[in-house]
């Protein structure tokens, strides 16, 4: 994200200076550029932009804890483009083991070569790296990145020599602590990260994120939209439905099909109604979608243009 968005942001001007040093003091390749991202969503929030920022600045590694819909991975794409970094991301899941991450052996002209992993590329061309969902993997599988996480910044792979970290690089990793198939994060691992708790999505973000979006939808539209979302939060805090229907990718991806054209109430069922397999559960999201969207909503009731 652009320097400018951090100062309407209102984010700490030391910091935005700090991030104009560090991309000075780390010129990118230019066969790198390419994989700096490009995200499709700003990430709105000043207090988590600034500690985000200040946890980089220092070389830390950051770990982002959040249920759904708070925007860990939107937050790691706007970092890595802030600071002007190409990007590699990893998501675990219980199979994933060090020769995935780092880097495995490979027949190649007859002869056996190394073929670096995207962790190993990440550290040595100076990168951002993504762990998603980190506690989804075993803990024996990241304790091989130990050394790379602490103040070593090495990677040892046995049989080749070992790689020094570029200064440049950064580790980000995400975690939905108690979603399913997940498990506990050892101390050893968890003391290599300063660590953000990003709070579910509110009002004023989740309504400049729609605005963003779609800037000519009516404001009636968008703040019924908003108050959907809201409310299903709420009944998926108070456990009355289960946080399948909290999907702001579904609700965003309805309001495109919408702006195609669909009418507004199968468009939500596209995008959250139909995710639930639940007997009961679809009848009381539809309750929610009907108390803020009559019946025949259609794109000329939604958009200006």
């Amino acid at each position: 994200m652009s320097l400018d968005f951090l100062r309407k942001e209102g984010v700490n001007e030391d910091l935005i200076k700090g991030v104009e040093d560090y991309q000075k003091k780390y010129p990118i390749a230019e066969e790198s550029k390419q994989r700096i991202p490009v995200p499709h969503f700003p990430f709105f929030g000043k207090e988590v932009w600034e500690d985000a920022l200040s946890a980089l600045l220092c070389g830390q590694n950051l770990l982002l804890v959040g249920p759904k819909a708070t925007g860990k991975n939107v937050l790691a794409e706007n970092l890595a483009q802030t600071f002007g970094r190409p990007m590699w991301n990893v998501s675990f899941h219980i199979n994933m083991d060090a020769a995935a991450m780092l880097g495995t052996d490979t027949f190649k002209n007859g002869q056996v070569e190394f073929r670096p992993g995207p962790v190993y590329r990440c550290a040595q061309e100076g990168g951002f790296g993504v762990f998603d969902e980190i506690n989804m993997a075993r803990n024996e599988a990241m304790a091989v990145l130990h050394s790379l996480l602490d103040y070593r910044r090495t990677i040892d792979i046995p049989g080749y020599e070992m790689l020094k970290v570029n200064p440049a690089c950064r580790f980000i990793a995400t975690m939905n602590y108690g979603y399913a198939g997940t498990r506990e994060m050892n101390e050893a691992l968890m003391s290599r990260f300063a660590v953000i708790k990003m709070d579910p999505i509110k009002e004023e973000p989740l309504t400049r994120l729609i605005r963003t979006e779609f800037p000519s939808m009516k404001k009636e539209a968008e703040q019924a939209f908003v108050q959907i979302f809201l409310d299903l939060e709420k009944k998926c805090k108070e456990a009355e439905i289960s946080d399948k229907a909290l999907d702001l990718r579904g609700l965003i991806d309805s309001l495109h099909l919408m702006q195609s054209g669909l009418e507004a109430h199968r468009a939500l069922a596209m995008g959250i109604t139909n995710k639930s397999f639940d007997e009961y559960e679809p009848a009381l999201i539809t309750d929610v979608i009907n108390l803020h969207i009559p019946g025949e909503f259609e794109r000329k009731d939604i958009f200006e243009d």
